[in-house]
């Protein structure tokens, strides 16, 4: 009872430092006659009532107080959907449960043949702690990523520290090692209850997978690829498990199934396996053609994600803008002092993976200033027919019209745009600038930061250097490379030398034998396997990020970004504009251009980039939201991630994995225009 009375106490007592004594007065008798005692009193209680209501008016609703709110009605929230979902039976009468397609899929005699290996993406992997710091206590083995999270709300600042890595070796810090999870468990669950790899590997266990012939390659996804067989010998060891899956399955060829970026870190695993020691893994010319049957490729970043230019340059994406958007203040609270895009940018600058996903091919493959291979693209999804529910899926079937609504055109060329009126103008009326003479000038101020800590790279610039970045307007493919040099120039020099972005001149040269050009289709080759195929399964129809609008920051003090999107740029009703973010046809996250063209046209049928043949399949999956909230995250989704519980898809690696070819499921099966933007592009082949 005690503990009550003093709960209530804190609740409903004003603090000691509003209240005020007042002494009493006798009330004097000359007024007796001027109302009585009763009056008085009346007038006593009508002070009081007024001076209380003061007192509420003078105390006001803060900034802490909307914070506290705010979580308070998060957490509520998400303790009742977590005790609802515990709560419910596994099927509700009346709302009967679809069947998987492992089930149905074993129930017509499907049956293991190749081995599968899953190779995980950028960020879905987990990582556990082997060694830290002293504020790491009692977290040894135990998640930092990938998991509960719990440790961001302990220890934030701690738990990023310990994700970064060391600033110019770009591998582990001294006395800090993380290290990859390993085995099926590493990329199942994202964290409790959000799937990623568990949907598919749950229905390929139905048709008789398991331990012996299912394998996730997991890696650090933090460190560039070469690294993580410098730091950890992944690849040797993806290397040794695909042959011994290989001779224990019956010399069966395996199925390799890539997510994301895992896309592109197995394109640099096919050239590395092959290529001679010590650079290499001495595989010889025919080991791929020997081991793999087929790569099924699941939203593959192939050519890069512009998200990845936005991410390095501001911390930011399309979800913060929009919050911005939504609440300006929320990022940038000087009462809460949070900072929380400059920790994110000082810890993912350590990160070379996320460079490797910039945008590969320059202004050839993703336009210039005037044109792009999406001229033309419409946002409306009706127009576009991805809301149908039938029809032909043959992609010869598509409707021009349907696609291609031609209005004022978009110029997604120019990835980074500074001010609205700056991303439509001709061409002609943009200023122009020698961005490396900006550089050399710069370099030659030596300007040293008095912020002390230096938090992010742009505390090393001069305001009158970033003031210049903003004068040159709008950056290309081509021209934003020489932009990220100047704003991130110890992230960029580091991993420049592991990873590069162009488009070969002549792949006989002997400078593509080293491994920054294995993971850039346009500057590699498949390997010498007739017989293997190539599929790029993705999802379209959700619209995802193209290009951005940017302005100069409000904030003018040290250790803050000076650069973010512009969330009060949108465009008119239908456009392709909103919060400052233009979007294409995508899957959220990978635009169809960059998950297509290769199959679409690089490699498609026997070019320099595929000299001997490999067949290649595009199978696109149109995007349809869940249509109750029993559906979870959707049986149909297209979204980049959702899309690993997608029955189709699932139907598709199930039927390859049990020896079907891309003829036997299909074919291409294509919704979007990848086919016409891949003829707008000029692409030596």
């Amino acid at each position: 009872m005690a503990s009550i009375l003093r709960f209530r106490k804190l609740c409903y007592v004003e603090p000691c430092s509003s209240l005020k004594f007042q002494p009493f007065e006798t009330p004097k008798i000359e007024n007796r006659d001027e109302g009585g005692v009763g009056s008085k009193i009346e007038n006593l209680l009508e002070k009081k009532q007024r001076k209380n209501k003061n007192k509420k008016q003078h105390r006001g609703w803060r900034c802490i107080d909307s914070c506290c709110w705010v979580i308070g009605y998060m957490c509520t929230t998400c303790w009742v959907l977590l005790f609802l979902y515990h709560s419910l039976p596994a099927t509700l009468t009346g709302f009967p449960v679809p069947e998987s397609p492992g089930t149905r899929l074993k129930a017509e005699g499907l049956t293991p043949l190749h081995p599968v290996v899953l190779v995980p993406g950028i960020v879905t992997g987990g990582l556990e702690l082997w060694e830290g710091r002293p504020c790491a206590e009692g977290l040894f083995r135990k998640r930092l990523w990938g998991g509960g999270f719990t440790e961001i709300f302990k220890r934030p600042l701690c738990w990023l520290e310990h994700l970064s890595l060391h600033n110019e070796t770009g591998l582990d810090p001294p006395g800090i090692r993380v290290r990859a999870v390993p085995g099926l468990v590493a990329a199942d669950y994202f964290a409790p209850g959000y799937f990623v790899w568990a949907v598919l590997i749950e229905n390929l266990a139905k048709i008789g997978y398991e331990g012996k012939n299912m394998h996730m390659a997991a890696y650090d996804w933090r460190l560039s690829f070469q690294n993580t067989e410098i730091r950890d010998q992944a690849l040797t060891r993806l290397k040794s498990k695909i042959e011994l899956m290989y001779v224990t399955n019956g010399h069966k060829k395996v199925v390799v199934v890539p997510h994301s970026m895992g896309v592109i870190y197995f394109l640099h695993f096919m050239k590395w396996v092959e290529s001679p020691p010590p650079m290499g893994g001495g595989g010889g010319p025919s080991w791929c053609a020997k081991h793999i049957k087929a790569i099924m490729n699941i939203g593959p970043a192939f050519l890069g994600v512009p998200k990845a230019v936005s991410n390095i340059f501001s911390a930011e994406g399309k979800d913060v803008a929009y919050i911005r958007a939504m609440d300006p203040g929320v990022l940038d609270s000087e009462i809460l002092r949070l900072q929380t895009l400059e920790h994110v940018m000082r810890a993912s600058r350590t990160w070379d993976s996320i460079v490797s996903l910039l945008p590969k091919g320059g202004d050839a493959i993703w336009g210039n200033l005037d044109w792009s291979p999406e001229d033309g693209h419409s946002c409306d999804l009706a127009k576009k027919g991805y809301l149908q529910t039938s029809g032909d899926n043959n992609f010869n079937n598509c409707d021009e019209n349907r696609v291609f609504q031609e209005k004022e055109p978009v110029k997604y060329g120019r990835i980074i745009s500074f001010g609205k009126e700056t991303s439509q103008i001709s061409s002609p009326q943009l200023p122009r600038h020698d961005f490396k003479d900006l550089l050399h000038k710069d370099s030659a101020t030596n300007f040293t930061s008095s912020c002390g800590e230096v938090w992010t790279e742009y505390d090393e610039l001069s305001r009158e250097s970033i003031r210049k970045i903003t004068e040159n307007k709008a950056y290309t493919a081509q021209t934003l490379f020489d932009l990220l040099r100047f704003v991130a120039p110890k992230m960029m020099q580091r991993a420049e030398a592991h990873f590069s972005h162009g488009i070969a001149d002549n792949l006989e040269d002997p400078k593509y034998a080293h491994y920054k050009y294995w993971s850039n289709p346009l500057e590699t080759k498949l390997p010498v396997a007739p017989d293997m195929e190539i599929y790029s399964l993705y999802g379209v129809g959700i619209p995802t990020e193209r290009s951005y609008v940017y302005k100069m920051s409000p904030s003018d003090k040290c250790k803050s970004i000076p650069f973010r999107i512009d969330g009060s740029a949108d465009g008119e009703e239908g456009s392709c504009l909103k919060n400052g973010v233009y979007f294409v046809d995508g899957d959220d996250s990978v635009p169809v251009l960059s998950a297509g063209l290769m199959c679409a046209k690089g490699w498609r049928g026997r070019t320099r980039f595929n000299p001997s043949g490999i067949a290649t399949y595009i199978r696109e999956y149109r995007h349809k939201p869940p249509a109750s909230l029993l559906e979870g995250r959707g049986i149909e989704s297209g979204a980049h991630v959702d899309i690993m519980g997608n029955v189709a898809l699932i139907e598709d690696v199930l039927r390859v994995s049990a020896g079907a070819t891309g003829v036997h499921i299909g074919g291409d099966r294509i919704y979007s225009d990848i086919m016409r933007m891949s003829e707008r592009i000029n692409l030596q082949l």
